[in-house]
């Protein structure tokens, strides 16, 4: 049989022989123990001592009734304990993440089924409703017969949400270690999908969130995130932490989020920075942000005209390169300046002993550092360009300007 959070609260438990005991005030899932099984339900009865039934003593459950397998003497004393997940307090009408959906959704009400154990009833956690139903059943709880209710939610449209499915939403650190709140899920969303929905979430929720995340995912939501909100964020980390995440970023991302900061507050984290990741985020840092060394990343792949593409890619997998962000490979001649570019698919396509420099794109375009932003966007318009070289007074290559650092210039615009 299956149930709902709304008819279990405010259940009246009676034990073995009858005797009434009180109503449920509220029910708690163990997460160190059994994810998704309701352990205890919290009993009340006027002024009398608060009683916790654990899940193998209760016999039958039904709607508005529990019955119990053993006396009130039985019963213990509650004890609040934060590792417990409350559902009421904790679930409904909280906002909780949607891993599947990719999106920050309210719980209107949560969906048990039944589960017989050695003569008794559990009771399992299986999904959330955060449609129409669970609405209406929260609003008429404890108004109209709960035969009635599910009457009338019959005919409303369905949105629920597997429990597997579902990340909790917890400010406070020491509780989410006690509730055994991960972020594993969140970290398979993509990052702008991540940053999306914490921007509906409160200051302090996006602040947990952060802080749990590893520091890789977090330098590419924090990198997704509005600027303000990263500034938010960021204040409020622990220095060491948010060190952490700058190293995993880009660097023209780093010197992005870091531009935004306040300038005491700027040096203290890039002395906290390896020496050789700070030295590259202050050598961006010191470009007019509205020229081609103010929008180039340092962070680019570079190699020999005259190598083959055997040699190319056999080199590409010895290093660690972000392959999903690896569109164009910059070339340079004998002399260390820069001699053209080439597309990562045209590699693939030649023939093993064919030279990259015989690949190069046509015509061959790059800017210096100093060029203005305006004439770097109206390159990249005009030659439908994926990544502009930027090279220094002797031609030699020194950062690389893609096309998603303009479309976020345009954007912000």
């Amino acid at each position: 049989m299956q149930l709902y959070a709304t008819e279990l609260i405010g259940s009246e438990t009676y034990d073995d022989q009858g005797h009434f005991v009180g109503r449920v005030r509220e029910f708690f899932i163990e997460p160190a123990d059994q994810p998704n099984r309701v352990s205890r339900y919290l009993l009340s009865r006027g002024r009398f001592q608060l009683l916790l039934a654990r899940h193998d003593q209760v016999a039958q459950v039904a709607p508005g009734t529990i019955r119990l397998n053993c006396s009130e003497r039985a019963l213990e004393a509650y004890r609040p304990n934060e590792a417990w997940l409350a559902v009421r307090k904790d679930l409904l009408d909280q906002q909780i993440i949607d891993t599947k959906g990719r999106k920050v959704v309210r719980v209107n009400d949560v969906d048990l089924a039944e589960q017989r154990t050695n003569g008794n009833v559990e009771l399992r956690l299986t999904q959330v409703d955060v449609g129409l139903p669970g609405a209406v059943r929260r609003l008429l709880q404890g108004v109209v017969a709960p035969a009635v209710v599910r009457k009338l939610g019959e005919n409303l449209p369905q949105r629920t949400i597997r429990w597997e499915f579902v990340n909790l939403i917890e400010p406070d650190p020491l509780r989410r270690v006690k509730l055994r709140i991960t972020h594993e899920k969140l970290e398979d969303l993509h990052p702008a999908d991540l940053a999306e929905m914490m921007e509906r979430l409160s200051a302090a929720e996006r602040q947990g969130i952060i802080a749990s995340l590893d520091e890789e995912t977090a330098a590419a939501v924090l990198a997704e995130l509005d600027e303000r909100l990263t500034t938010q964020i960021v204040e409020k980390l622990d220095p060491e932490k948010v060190a952490d995440i700058l190293e995993e970023m880009a660097p023209d991302a780093a010197r992005d989020l870091l531009a935004e900061l306040p300038k005491e507050t700027s040096e203290e984290l890039l002395e906290e920075m390896p020496g050789r990741e700070a030295a590259e985020v202050r050598e961006l840092m010191a470009f007019d942000p509205k020229t081609a060394g103010g929008m180039m990343n340092t962070d680019f792949v570079f190699l020999g005209e005259s190598s083959t593409r055997e040699e190319v890619l056999q080199w590409m997998k010895t290093q660690d390169l972000n392959f999903d962000q690896l569109d164009t490979v910059v070339l340079l001649d004998g002399a260390a300046q820069f001699s053209g570019t080439v597309s990562v698919a045209r590699l693939l396509m030649a023939g093993a002993d064919q030279a990259a420099g015989e690949l190069k794109t046509e015509p061959l375009l790059s800017v210096t550092a100093d060029a203005d932003e305006a004439d770097v966007v109206d390159l990249f318009d005009k030659y439908n360009l994926r990544m502009l070289t930027v090279v220094d007074e002797h031609s030699r290559p020194m950062g690389a300007i893609t096309v998603d650092d303009v479309v976020s210039r345009l954007v912000k615009k």
